[in-house]
């Protein structure tokens, strides 16, 4: 089963959000005249929710809809209409579709540059090989004016064996995104006919200019020849780093085979005129064999990101953070690359404000929380008297991790790890977080001996790794505000060896929370132990 999100730009010319609609939703739109404007918005019955529809006040009809046009789309004075199981198609007047036409003819297509094995881009934004979700995303946010109608596109069930893919409709590109470490691996321009292309400054893509196999070899050069696939009946004329896929339907003749040209290789011949279908930019030789790059330094930004985390483990539990953290720029530490510094620091109960900002430096926001959700599973008698001081949260977003303070002692008190799967309510707020976990094995001739859980372990494999079956789990139910619907469904928490584990539907685990030993004669929650 595939998860869909469709981002929409804002309909509003005055202001653009900040943070795009998440639209689990079937908009209906009909633009008739430039007096006469409506919007219909349903509600996607399968969230639970009955079918409703928000409808503006009607303006008075100037003309007459054709007979036979269903009840919801005449202009009727009622303040509500009621929604049939199944709408009819509306039969638009030739005024209208010209109208439309035109708008569509009158939107400027984008005008990108192609540098192989590298980025796809212009003046204002680039798409670069090795770049994190979280920025791709920022981009397509900003220039939501331009580039628009966005799909994400992900495996709901198996999330890690299918590429996460961000599909820009109306220009005809897909960004793909690696499983596992999120970087951009791919990017597929399928659509020639909707985005102008150049290299070097010099159009071989356009609106006048055909991207026939002669015009590619004069922009691009001599190259291997190209390289039949059966099974897609598609020729691939590859460059490194960039790959031109030809249809071979469109071609009148067949395709002649050549094994003994260009010295023993078994080749085929492009036949004259053949233009291309889709265009790849990838790193390396091979599309079939690539793999996201590392991180550009251009992507860095002057942010500081987790190469990995690994927890610390006392006897009881864990006791504290050690990353391994990448930045760009000069400085002491490991130089991995020519200006890349590699560098660790270690993180422990019990630090102070003072001593994390000194060794992960000030954090993306600060959060102050209003309220405890958890409080009502203690014991604790004062458990209803509220608290005269808030205890804060440092975010560290491109960590994929929180630390929280105690709001009296201001001394670091528990951590969150960040997993970042595609079908979670935080989903593209954090990056992923590399963690690998020591978690202590309770069976027969097993004592004192330790499995790692990582990123991508599923919890089903952690309880058979633990051999006891842990306790029924809390409901764990994320909403912006309590009319808003969570469209990802919820999750379940699940404590053990002073963590918890929180896990979505998928069996894979979205997030999870470290927890320091207790204060001297102060009683644990028990929501937060097994």
């Amino acid at each position: 089963m595939w998860g869909f999100i469709e981002y929409r730009a804002p309909h509003s010319k005055s202001a653009c959000p900040s943070r795009w609609d998440r639209q689990a939703s079937l908009s209906l739109r009909r633009n008739c005249h430039s007096h006469m404007t409506r919007n219909w918005r349903v509600r996607d019955s399968a969230l639970g929710s009955s079918p409703a529809i928000e409808t503006p006040p009607p303006p008075r009809p100037r003309h007459t809809l054709r007979p036979g046009t269903p009840v919801l789309l005449q202009t009727l004075p009622l303040p509500l209409l009621l929604l049939p199981s199944r709408l009819l198609p509306l039969r638009p007047c030739l005024r209208c579709c010209r109208e439309a036409a035109l708008a569509r003819r009158a939107e400027p297509m984008l005008d990108l540059e192609v540098v192989p094995e590298r980025s796809l881009g212009n003046e204002q934004w680039e798409f670069t090989l090795g770049m994190p979700l979280a920025q791709a995303v920022a981009i397509l946010q900003k220039h939501c004016r331009i580039i628009k109608n966005v799909q994400v596109l992900y495996s709901e069930q198996s999330p890690l064996s299918h590429d996460l893919i961000l599909n820009l409709t109306q220009d005809g590109i897909k960004l793909l995104f690696d499983a596992f470490n999120q970087r951009l691996k791919v990017i597929e321009v399928y659509d020639l006919t909707k985005v102008k292309l150049k290299y070097c400054g010099v159009h071989f893509n356009s609106q006048a200019i055909a991207p026939t196999i002669e015009q590619i070899d004069q922009s691009f050069g001599a190259t291997h020849p190209g390289v039949y696939n059966s099974a897609e009946q598609l020729f691939h004329l590859n460059f490194r780093g960039l790959s031109f896929s030809f249809q071979l339907d469109s071609w009148t003749e067949a395709p002649k085979y050549e094994p003994n040209f260009a010295h023993g290789l078994a080749s085929l011949q492009i036949p004259h005129g053949a233009t291309v279908k889709r265009m790849y930019i990838y790193s390396g030789n091979s599309l079939q064999d690539t793999k996201a790059p590392g991180m550009p330094l251009s992507c860095f930004l002057g942010n500081v990101y987790a190469e990995s985390v690994d927890v610390l483990r006392d006897g009881t539990g864990p006791s504290g953070l050690r990353l391994r953290l990448l930045a760009a720029g000069c400085g002491p530490g490991l130089l991995a690359d020519a200006k890349m510094r590699v560098f660790e620091r270690s993180v422990y109960f019990g630090d102070s404000c003072q001593d994390v900002l000194s060794m992960l430096g000030s954090p993306h926001k600060v959060f102050y929380k209003s309220e405890d959700k958890m409080k009502i599973h203690s014991p604790s008698p004062h458990k209803q008297v509220p608290s005269k001081c808030n205890d804060y949260f440092f975010n560290y977003f491109t960590l994929g991790v929180d630390i929280l303070f105690d709001a009296n002692t201001h001394k670091v008190k528990k951590f969150v790890l960040h997993t970042n799967y595609p079908g979670h309510y935080n989903f593209n707020i954090y990056h992923r977080c590399e963690f690998k976990i020591p978690l202590a094995i309770k069976k027969e001739n097993a004592d004192g001996q330790t499995e790692t859980c990582t990123t991508y372990s599923k919890w089903d494999n952690i309880q058979e790794l633990l051999g006891h079956p842990v306790e029924k789990p809390v409901v764990l139910h994320r909403s912006s505000s309590p009319n808003n619907t969570n469209p990802f469904g919820s999750t379940f928490c699940f404590g053990l060896q002073r963590m918890i584990f929180e896990v979505m539907q998928n069996n894979h685990i979205a997030s999870v929370t470290l927890y320091g030993p207790p204060k001297p004669g102060a009683h644990l929650r028990t929501a937060e132990l097994p």
